[in-house]
């Protein structure tokens, strides 16, 4: 009889990455016994096993490090545990900027599920981060499903956070959290993009609840903060100063320095259509957008060509969509 324990059979688990939730207990169980090959004494307390797994959430991690060298911003070091993982880094831009793309395999998250996500961006260091697809969270009975993301970009440093949108479904408690550190005249360019329920499945956010939070700062020092929490059937998910019963929510952050036509630039580009939908504004340290509507691909479009103004005006370079993108 071969010995198996949690830990061996969690991993294969993250290896294969499947969803099982539909099944039977007879059924897993016979694919525990083909799997480990268990003998019949012990296909009890393997299913036993399986059961008290699937209780409680994956806790996944990725951390990544990136410094520049030699013209280029090289991947020095990563580490995960769990379904978190990342690609090698493509160039296809001239300053040797790192385009990487972070993967979730399982690409929901449920109940108990914890994601951390950390980036580390050495002097000079320049990387694009994004991902493959959307990330879901589901509705759960159990407890809150977190996402938690934390960059800290050197000296002369540029990271740009552009994550495809996040779902979240009818019942599912999610926290989505950003935390931006930058050194000096480092520049932070990242956006979230948030569904609530599925609109395409006529799915209304009516139970459950959501919180997202984006913190920046500069040498220690707070530039950008805001949060909102919002339970399922909300009164301000109609209300007229909130979300006017539309289901996308997105924002956009740049911070560092910019052309002073920036807004202006971002406005004329985007044109008349979307004043209704599109919002930009400058403060102090940062320029903000924002997205009020209820068609992804309408949100999409406008965050993207709003970028690709802001590295124009603000990084000096011509947008390099990520080719990811394009698929």
């Amino acid at each position: 009889m071969k010995q198996v324990d949690s830990a061996s059979i969690k991993s294969l688990i993250e290896l294969v990455v499947i969803d099982l939730s539909g099944y039977s207990a007879e059924i897993l169980r016979s694919a525990l016994v083909l799997l480990f090959d268990i003998d019949s004494v012990s296909k009890f307390s393997a299913t036993q096993r399986w059961q008290s797994l699937m209780s409680t959430g994956w806790h996944a991690e990725l951390e990544l490090r990136f410094e520049h060298n030699r013209e280029a911003t090289r991947l020095m070091r990563r580490r995960h545990v769990g379904p978190l993982a990342v690609q090698q880094p493509f160039y296809p831009e001239k300053d040797g900027s790192a385009h990487v793309y972070l993967l979730h395999p399982p690409g929901g998250v449920a109940g108990d599920d914890v994601l951390d996500i950390s980036c580390f961006l050495g002097r000079s260091a320049r990387a694009v981060l994004t991902t493959p697809g959307a990330t879901k969270f589901y509705r759960s009975q159990r407890g809150q499903s977190t996402q938690t993301t934390r960059i800290e970009v050197g000296e002369g440093g540029v990271c740009e956070y552009l994550p495809q949108e996040t779902i979240v479904f009818d019942g599912a408690r999610a926290s989505i959290s950003t935390h931006v550190s930058l050194s000096g005249d480092a520049v932070y360019l990242g956006w979230d993009i948030i569904c609530l329920g599925r609109p395409a499945c006529q799915e209304n956010f009516d139970t459950g609840e959501v919180r997202q939070r984006i913190e920046i700062f500069r040498d220690g020092k707070p530039i950008w903060f805001e949060q909102f929490r919002l339970h399922g059937a909300d009164p301000a998910m109609n209300a007229a100063f909130a979300f006017r019963a539309k289901p996308i929510v997105a924002t956009m952050v740049y911070a560092g320095p910019a052309d002073e036509n920036a807004v202006h630039l971002i406005r004329e580009t985007l044109g008349e259509s979307a004043s209704n939908l599109f919002s930009v504004s400058r403060l102090e340290r940062v320029i903000v957008c924002r997205y009020l509507g209820g068609r992804m691909s309408e949100a999409k479009t406008l965050f993207r060509k709003a970028w690709e103004v802001l590295r124009e005006a603000g990084l000096g370079k011509p947008a390099a969509a990520p080719r990811i993108w394009a698929t």
